[in-house]
């Protein structure tokens, strides 16, 4: 335990842990994404292209952000994301939620520029402890390189936090899912994991050492592996989160018109997570992703029927997955290295459509 432990909180204030002041089914209130679709859609109309010229990405392409235009070398990108705890140390919990929020702009090839927070709080939830959550998102956004500027917050029955971000890039530099060429390798710089582990430290079946490695790789920046990719020609980027790395993965292949064939043996998970799944505990959220992405997702015969939930399970501040030409493989793989971060060779695309999956 950190010296921010929620658990000291507690027992100097006799206060519920932080996890346990979410929805009792346990389920993140998140609109799933054949109904978001569907209510972006009816939206869509409303915002035609031609009446908004310097819009480059908005609601009728569907990113990680939104990106607009302001002159010939910058455009902003903007985003926001919050949710309820997913761990209890309040610290902890508001440096993932901002290191979250923050994941899109890299997605979309931007540097973070300015933060707000967003912020619902229960009106019985210590002082104290309001004030560990706020310290853990603004010093994420310091290392980011970001400023906080502000923010708004709510009297609400649970605990809800997470940051609107503008980010900064050029206009050529933008990256978006829609891009993906036939051949291209696809990377994924972050073990997959953090929903399922997290489930399974609510229910008390997680390791100390698991909780630890998934609450380490939550609250790790996607600002260095953003940086290696900018130097290269990398063809398209998502980050992988609520939606599982199978329905990141869906988008940039229906986007781009192309099939992402994913071996399943290469793709990395933090440790534990696959034995939790052996058990049966994931979020029920992998189910809902399932069933919205499985009629476009072709399973190995053989494939062991878990891994379509491992897969399908929601990602909190994921890593990064790109599409790199296969020329500048090598060279990508060194420069991480040298800058002594991760990645994984997960699979490649190739002519066809959605997404298949290979032992």
């Amino acid at each position: 335990m950190t010296e921010h432990s929620i658990k000291s909180s507690c027992k100097k204030n006799e206060h519920t842990p932080l996890t346990q002041m979410t929805s009792k089914s346990g389920c993140a209130a998140k609109i799933g994404p054949k109904v978001m679709d569907q209510l972006l859609a009816a939206l869509t109309p409303m915002f035609p292209a031609q009446a908004n010229p310097d819009l480059m990405v908005g609601l009728a392409v569907s990113d990680d952000a939104a990106v607009y235009k302001i002159n010939d070398d910058v455009a902003v990108i903007q985003t926001l994301d919050f949710f309820t705890p997913i761990v209890d140390d309040p610290y902890d919990f508001g440096a993932i939620a901002a290191a979250n929020a923050l994941s899109d702009v890299y997605a979309m090839g931007g540097q973070a520029t300015l933060a707000m927070n967003i912020f619902c709080v229960p009106p019985d939830l210590p002082q104290e402890i309001v004030g560990q959550i706020l310290t853990g998102g603004a010093e994420k956004v310091r290392e980011a390189g970001a400023v906080l500027v502000g923010g708004h917050t709510v009297e609400d029955s649970e605990p809800k936090f997470g940051l609107s971000v503008m980010g900064i890039t050029h206009p050529d530099k933008v990256l978006t899912k829609s891009n993906v060429q036939s051949g291209d390798i696809l990377v994924l710089t972050k073990p997959l994991g953090t929903g399922i582990i997290t489930t399974a430290a609510k229910q008390g079946n997680a390791s100390y050492d698991a909780r630890t490695a998934a609450t380490e790789s939550m609250k790790k920046l996607n600002k260095k592996a953003a940086e290696i990719i900018s130097h290269y020609p990398i063809t398209a980027c998502t980050d992988v989160t609520g939606y599982s790395l199978l329905g990141h993965a869906l988008e940039m292949a229906n986007k781009s018109q192309c099939c992402l064939h994913l071996n399943a043996t290469q793709i990395p998970f933090l440790p534990e997570a696959q034995d939790y799944a052996r058990d049966d505990i994931y979020p029920c959220a992998a189910k809902r992703n399932l069933d919205a992405f499985e009629s476009q997702i072709q399973f190995a015969p053989d494939l062991e029927q878990v891994w379509r939930y491992k897969l399908c399970s929601p990602e909190t501040s994921g890593g990064l997955l790109i599409a790199v030409p296969e020329d500048q493989l090598t060279s990508l793989l060194n420069t991480f290295a040298e800058h002594d971060e991760q990645c994984w060779i997960i699979g490649q695309a190739l002519n066809g459509q959605g997404i298949k999956v290979t032992d």
